[in-house]
């Protein structure tokens, strides 16, 4: 009986095995095929962009799988997209907080150079830890000059040197290297902070040109600045020449004790340290939120002071990054500056993606995200890819004149996380509407991916 019952028993199982594997299972989630008909079909019947140089690329973040390209091995002028270059540097070569001074100490005395941080004092991403160190310190303070890049970068128009966006480099900013003016209507003056260029500023002469309607003109070579009347209030930001010995006077102005310039000379028995500064996260959110120039730049030249202490020189950092992290991109890219001002600078889409897949790879994704502007969120895209649920689009724009570009991380409707690059170059009809068309491709991803 026992006998039976156990074969009856195996019997009712394999029919039940065999009955379960008959069962059809369900399809999987149809995936569009690699470049979409749609698609290619929307960017060629565009009354935008079709007037202009267009390339497109489009992958899978989880897969790494290309799903469409246009365009995609041709170089571009990438703008400010470039700063993610400068990320993925300041990632690989920095530690988790940012390198503020170099010293020595010595008997009686501070020997201390810059490592190209621009948070002392900055007006948005301030840091006091430098300056409450050197305020602080018993001893003599020496500052030593260290050979640095030049002011400004390869391929930077000169006639923009007044404006807030292109502050020269420097290996110890200190406020940002831009004076702020806050403007009132009916007042010859502006408030102007630092206090330093108040003498230095001064009503601007009747009948002055200004074509280009400045609240504040600087002469080209000189830390002097006009102030045009307004009708309504307003705030602004001028930068100002920097030189060794400005630096000494702004330093001991806002330190209120002397610090001596001396050449850097290194004994073998002097031990360099470094101070630590903010986390790192608080200068990238910034750089890449609001596309800060002078932040990519500078970033670039702390990632120097890394690999060396006693020069700072964008170039060794763009060659160490490209010899030894960036080999496998697509494309080598033409890379000149930190923070895409350059025209010299030159990129494919299809590397743009290389590079945002490698950053998902090093960064975890909620971090990662949270460093860029995010659509309807805030920084440069936050009046744009709105959604009331929530961001759906993450990413870094760059625009020059006839050039606008958007390069980030996109979530489709279905849960896809896609890296994308859309860049435009040459375009001649206003920005507004070349960001407009784009939107709509993009959002019409979304929808379909």
């Amino acid at each position: 009986m026992r006998v039976a019952l156990a074969h009856y028993l195996a019997l009712f199982g394999l029919l039940l095995s065999v009955s379960t594997q008959a069962q059809p299972t369900a399809p999987a989630a149809p995936r569009p095929a690699p470049n979409p008909a749609w698609l290619e079909q929307l960017l060629q019947e565009s009354g935008i962009l079709r007037r202009h140089q267009v390339g497109v690329c489009v992958a899978d973040v989880a897969t790494g799988q290309q799903l469409f390209g246009r365009q995609e091995s041709q170089y571009f002028t990438p703008a400010s997209t470039m700063k993610l270059f400068s990320l993925y540097a300041g990632l690989q070569l920095l530690p988790d907080s940012l390198p503020s001074l170099h010293y020595v100490q010595r008997p009686d005395t501070l020997l201390f150079w810059g490592t190209g941080d621009p948070t002392l004092l900055h007006g948005d991403v301030p840091s006091r830890r430098a300056f409450t160190f050197l305020q602080t310190y018993p001893g003599q303070l020496v500052y030593a000059p260290v050979p640095t890049a030049p002011a400004y970068g390869p391929g930077w128009s000169w006639d923009d040197y007044n404006y807030y966006f292109q502050p020269e480099r420097g290996p110890l900013p200190i406020y940002g290297h831009t004076v702020r003016f806050y403007g009132r209507a009916g007042q010859p003056l502006p408030k102007v902070l630092p206090r330093f260029f108040r003498p230095l500023t001064q009503p601007a002469p009747a009948g002055m040109p200004n074509p280009a309607q400045d609240h504040v003109r600087r002469q080209e070579q000189e830390n002097r600045f006009w102030a045009f009347p307004a009708a309504s209030s307003w705030v602004d930001e001028t930068p100002f020449r920097t030189s060794p010995a400005l630096l000494l006077q702004l330093l001991q102005d806002t330190l209120r004790r002397p610090v001596a310039l001396a050449p850097l000379r290194l004994r073998a028995q002097d031990s360099v340290r470094t101070l630590r500064g903010l986390p790192v996260d608080s200068l990238y959110r910034r750089m890449l939120r609001v596309s800060d120039n002078f932040l990519a730049e500078q970033l670039l030249l702390m990632g120097a002071s890394t690999l060396s202490n006693d020069s700072l020189s964008t170039a060794r950092t763009i060659r160490v990054m490209q010899a030894n992290y960036l080999r496998d991109l697509p494309d080598a890219a033409v890379w000149v500056d930190g923070s895409g001002l350059s025209r010299l600078n030159l990129v494919t889409p299809r590397t743009l993606v290389a590079l945002l897949l490698k950053l998902h790879q090093r960064v975890p994704e909620p971090r990662l995200l949270s460093l860029l502007a995010a659509g309807g969120g805030q920084g440069t895209l936050r009046r744009v890819y709105r959604d009331a649920r929530g961001p759906w689009l993450w990413g870094k724009t760059g625009t020059l004149t006839n050039n606008h570009n958007l390069v980030g991380y996109l979530r489709t409707k279905s849960g896809r996380l896609l890296a994308f690059s859309f860049l435009n170059n040459n375009h001649v009809v206003p920005t507004a509407e070349v960001r407009r068309e784009m939107e709509r491709v993009l959002t019409l991803m979304r929808e379909r991916l």
